[in-house]
């Protein structure tokens, strides 16, 4: 009998498969920081993770041309699968493993847009021991999907307004979305130190993911919230006083068109996962995990 995963509501993954997607994102991703190679991760990854990984490898391929061979591999252990029961394409699951590298845990979003298509890293976040919620199962033990368009009405707000509704508040400081922190007041805190100096003078633009390639996702929790992964995009634009001339350092050179003169622009992508609580919470505030932004692109003028 054939399953039509387009129309039945199945696990998004084999439990069989779920691991060998792991094994061949590692060993891509170790390969690609060995080679300096945007082109290996690209096989592997997608959404903001590519796109932060293509832009952070080309500037390091630009200092070193003959890769980095000595690079210590990353290695992910205590795998736990959070395989969500869905309907339709794309597919997602979250892979929650440790690693080498520190004491959390690291949460890879694995997506895939049909049945033909190699399973991605779309979301990478990297989350304390005690950050990481309980996620809620149905009875056979399958993690629980949250709809990521249309209402959700028992989440306090819903995930395909998140980046749109973050943007908007870095942009104004309004809204009462979001709960005060590193990711948000924190964030605009920083920025306003720089918005004016003796130096230099900054612009912020902030906008939303757009497109099925930075779609948000996210899984239900125990306690009727859920943890929403989600990404953003942000410029920032530095413009130099009179006697002054932009330096920047040589991974952002490795990534810029036109000459710095005056003027340095930086785009950025941010990818998230946060905690939305049930709409009925005592706190419905949306509170930021995990937080990691690279540049993908420079602009000198």
């Amino acid at each position: 009998m054939t399953v039509h995963g387009e129309r039945e509501n199945i696990p998004s993954v084999d439990k069989a498969e779920a691991p060998k997607a792991l094994e061949q994102f590692t060993d891509a991703y170790n390969k690609a920081y060995r080679e300096l190679d945007p082109a290996v991760a690209s096989q592997v990854e997608a959404g903001p993770l590519e796109a932060i990984t293509t832009a952070d490898l080309k500037a390091q391929h630009a200092s070193s041309p003959n890769g980095n061979p000595k690079y210590p591999a990353l290695e992910l252990s205590d795998v736990t699968y959070r395989i969500p029961k869905q309907v339709g394409w794309p597919k997602f699951f979250v892979a929650d493993t440790d690693s080498n590298r520190d004491d959390n845990r690291w949460l890879f979003v694995f997506t895939r847009g049909g049945a033909d298509e190699p399973w991605k890293a779309a979301y990478l976040s990297i989350l304390s021991q005690d950050e990481v919620p309980d996620f809620a199962t149905d009875k056979d033990g399958w993690a629980k999907p949250v709809p990521t368009e249309g209402p959700t009405p028992k989440l306090a707000t819903r995930p395909d307004k998140l980046s749109a509704e973050y943007t908007d508040y870095l942009m104004t400081g309004e809204g009462s979305v979001f709960a005060d922190g590193q990711s948000t007041s924190g964030l605009r805190d920083t920025r306003r130190k720089f918005l004016r100096t003796p130096k230099f003078w900054t612009e912020y633009i902030d906008s939303p993911a757009q497109g099925a390639q930075d779609a948000p996702v996210g899984l239900r929790t125990s306690d009727g919230g859920a943890i929403v992964f989600f990404s953003s995009h942000h410029r920032q634009k530095q413009t130099m006083a009179k006697g002054f001339r932009p330096n920047p350092d040589p991974q952002i050179k490795a990534l810029m068109t036109g000459e710095a003169k005056k003027a340095v622009t930086l785009t950025r992508v941010s990818e998230s996962a946060v905690r939305v609580p049930a709409k009925d919470a005592a706190d419905p505030k949306v509170v930021f995990l995990n937080r990691l932004e690279g540049v993908t692109a420079a602009k000198g003028e």
